[in-house]
């Protein structure tokens, strides 16, 4: 049986007292719950964060990394500063890193090799287009986009690997996927893994949607046998419903 999980993306949002705040309102109002639970604050934020989440249900992920260990990136940040911190567990291939700073497929498989060097956990994000859905490529994109950047990897590197649908449409958009839609890629993307590493592990890896879910609409489409959790932008920011879309998924 699959674990589910509930990722917050915080985004470039909120200094240092406010990540604090959110914290200590999130611990608050934790419900009890067999979920794992997961914030990605921003990297400025994540030593506090790490401290405040000690000893609690909730782990704390970075946004990005670089795939280097240590060199002249200015501004980057590699494994070990995020191990550091307290920090095992990233956030890879989100589609604004993609569209804003043109990471590539094979960028983005040199920073998950080097995440499993390290022997962290990737959340791995992949979706479509508007334009590949209307064109009916998205299982295409989808598949390209998982088959380039992860496909290289031998199969116990899986168990550090989670996976996280999102289309591009849906992304702070308001606009998200069908319950149905959701099921159907999640299904497609269990059924590759099955037919590249067998049916054992594709039952394994967890597989998360995001895109504009909302406490009103969490718990239909958690509620799908192939969505084991979601990755959440704009509604973590707020904490009763971030707590909200938890009580949804359980």
């Amino acid at each position: 049986m699959r674990q589910k999980l509930i990722a917050g993306n915080w985004k470039m949002n909120k200094n240092l007292a406010e990540t604090t705040a959110l914290i200590q309102e999130l611990l608050a109002q934790m419900p009890a719950t067999n979920q794992r639970v997961v914030i990605a604050p921003a990297f400025t934020n994540l030593a506090q964060a790490t401290t405040l989440c000690q000893n609690t249900k909730i782990e704390v992920a970075a946004q990005n990394m670089h795939a280097a260990a240590n060199g002249a990136y200015t501004g980057e940040i590699s494994a070990a500063m995020l191990q550091g911190v307290g920090v095992n567990l990233v956030i890879l291939g989100h589609s604004e890193r993609r569209a804003y700073f043109n990471e590539t497929a094979s960028q983005l498989a040199e920073k998950v090799h080097t995440a499993l060097q390290h022997q962290m956990e990737v959340i791995f994000c992949f979706g479509e287009e508007l334009s590949d859905r209307k064109n009916n490529q998205h299982f295409a994109v989808v598949e390209q986009q998982i088959k380039d950047s992860l496909f290289a990897l031998p199969a116990e590197a899986w168990k550090n690997i989670i996976l996280a649908y999102e289309p591009v449409w849906a992304i702070g958009t308001g606009e998200t996927a069908s319950p149905e839609q959701a099921e159907e890629m999640h299904a497609f993307i269990r059924q590759l893994l099955a037919n590249q590493y067998g049916n054992d592990l594709a039952e394994q890896v967890i597989i998360l949607y995001g895109g504009s879910v909302k406490p009103d609409n969490a718990k239909e489409i958690f509620g799908k046998p192939n969505v084991d959790g979601g990755l959440i932008g704009g509604a973590s920011l707020k904490a009763s419903d971030f707590i909200a879309i938890i009580q949804g998924a359980a």
